[in-house]
């Protein structure tokens, strides 16, 4: 796979040297990736998890930013704004050049700046975050103990990774100032952070902070076992594949002008006894494995949800997922929904709306907690749209089973 190298010019004017990862054939998506603190693009993490992307049709650029690498300007000069101002740059270049990119990726301290930057590259749809920290001030950690003499100096040369660094005060006043919180909340695009549980620089408290900030939809995946750095290839390989696959759901990726949309299959629910006990249930649905039973009262051993049960929770689901559609498309203050669902039988005497007039007839009660600075008319909008979600539609309408035996 092809390798294009160029420089373009930085927010201070400097030269930054880029690499660019091509695939062999046209690329399927652009993405631009910024790397870890003091690193720079060809970091172990960045040169493999670009060049496994690339492997899989997406070109990703990657460069380094001011002072570091191949790159001009002064290192002491830099901050996170200018780090982020970059990243601006860069996009802008890739969107001169080829196609703007849009999936954005960023590790460590570069994480947090392509959460900052994300906001200003509209063509970007995924932004994913490697060990990145919630707050970019948690890197003065790295120098804590040089942190008096900066600001009493002006400027400090400190060792990072065993190379010397000059850090200047203004670093330290540009970076405890930027507020990336609000860049989470207002991020708008789809969001995977990326954490290991065991990285001892940028503690997985960070990706806790990252991930309850930012608004739907948002993926956590843990990166189990991997240090900070990701010095272990398979870590980063690992890392690239989950990209590519999550990136693919959100991303117009590139196709030939005569490509025909087919209708896509109805994935097949299988349901089929374990043998373990009575009423114990295996349940396929394409990837996924479930198991069902009853409740012990019942006679089952309550190895898992009654069918009773996952009915809930598929009216339940959809209506979550109806009013987070709406409500990201409308852009309403909507931080979290909860539903919570009941089924019992009623006499049908008692309900004066239904039909039914004899007997009893079944009664799904359905709480919906709706969390966000929400106006009495947004709730009032969003509880319609509830009553709009295809399962429900679909059980109070005629619905037409058809059963037949098979070899």
């Amino acid at each position: 796979m092809p390798t294009e190298r160029f420089q373009f010019t930085g927010e201070g004017g400097h030269q930054l040297a880029a690499a660019l990862e091509l695939p062999d054939g046209e690329p399927a998506a652009y993405a631009l990736f910024a790397h870890c603190f003091t690193c720079g693009k060809d970091a172990l993490a960045a040169k493999r998890i670009s060049v496994a992307l690339a492997a899989k049709g997406i070109a990703v650029l990657r460069f380094d930013f001011t002072g570091l690498g191949s790159s001009e300007g002064d290192f002491a000069n830099s901050t996170f704004s200018s780090n982020v101002a970059d990243l601006v740059r860069a996009a802008d270049h890739l969107r001169s050049v080829r196609k703007a990119p849009s999936i954005l990726i960023g590790h460590s301290l570069g994480g947090a700046a392509i959460l900052a930057a994300a906001g200003h590259i509209p063509e970007a749809k995924a932004v994913a975050t490697i060990a990145a920290p919630s707050d970019p001030a948690h890197v003065t950690g790295l120098f804590k103990e040089h942190l008096d003499d900066i600001r009493a100096q002006g400027e400090v040369e400190v060792s990072l990774a065993g190379r010397p660094f000059r850090i200047r005060r203004e670093f330290l006043d540009d970076i405890t100032e930027h507020e990336l919180m609000k860049d989470i909340t207002g991020l708008h695009k789809a969001l995977l952070v990326m954490h290991s549980p065991v990285d001892d620089t940028v503690g997985i408290d960070n990706a806790t902070g990252i991930f309850i900030a930012a608004k739907h939809p948002k993926s956590f995946v843990s990166l189990d076992h991997a240090d900070h750095l990701l010095t272990k290839p398979a870590d980063a390989l690992y890392a690239a594949d989950v990209i590519a696959a999550w990136a693919s759901r959100y991303i117009d990726t590139a196709r030939p002008a005569n490509a025909v949309d087919l209708p896509e299959e109805p994935r097949k629910v299988v349901v089929r006894e374990t043998g373990k006990s009575k009423f114990n249930q295996i349940i396929t649905v394409g990837p996924h494995h479930l198991v069902a039973d009853e409740p012990k009262a019942a006679g089952g051993e309550d190895a898992g949800p009654g069918p009773y049960d996952f009915l809930l929770a598929g009216l339940g689901a959809c209506t979550s997922m109806t009013m987070r559609l709406y409500a990201d498309r409308k852009s309403l203050p909507l931080d979290r929904v909860t539903v919570t669902l009941k089924h019992s039988k009623i006499y049908a005497k008692d309900c004066a709306e239904c039909e039914t007039r004899d007997g009893m007839l079944d009664q799904i009660e359905r709480d919906i907690a709706m969390e966000g600075a929400l106006d009495a008319e947004q709730r009032k909008k969003l509880m319609e749209i509830a009553d709009k979600c295809p399962v429900h539609r679909t059980l109070t309408s005629e619905i037409r089973i058809v059963t037949k035996a098979v070899d």
